[in-house]
């Protein structure tokens, strides 16, 4: 598949410079960058939520919180393994109307 570049891109706080929104819309990208001293509720974790849950779900998984493993293909074994359980459960407890 040919590369895009993406419509927009989010970022926190800490991104909050004149510098960052002037290299992004260089580039031809709408910076959707949170303001310091804003109250929060800019919508940015709307999109967020996802990744972060994601990431909380695969630190229920021991053995992925930290990894033990020295071979890197059998943690990712465990990570697929993982991935799989974490979709058969939102898949089972999905109700089909």
């Amino acid at each position: 598949r040919p590369r895009r570049r993406p419509d927009a891109v989010y970022a926190d706080r800490a991104y909050d410079h004149d510098k960052y929104r002037r290299l992004v819309r260089a580039k031809g990208i709408t910076p959707l960058i949170a303001r310091r001293g804003v109250g929060h509720g800019s919508g940015l974790g709307t999109h967020r939520w996802v990744v972060e849950q994601t990431f909380a779900l695969l630190h229920w998984f021991r053995r992925l919180r930290i990894r033990w493993e020295i071979r890197d293909d059998i943690h990712e074994a465990f990570l697929s393994l993982a991935c799989g359980i974490i979709c058969w459960r939102r898949l089972r407890n999905l109700t089909l109307c």
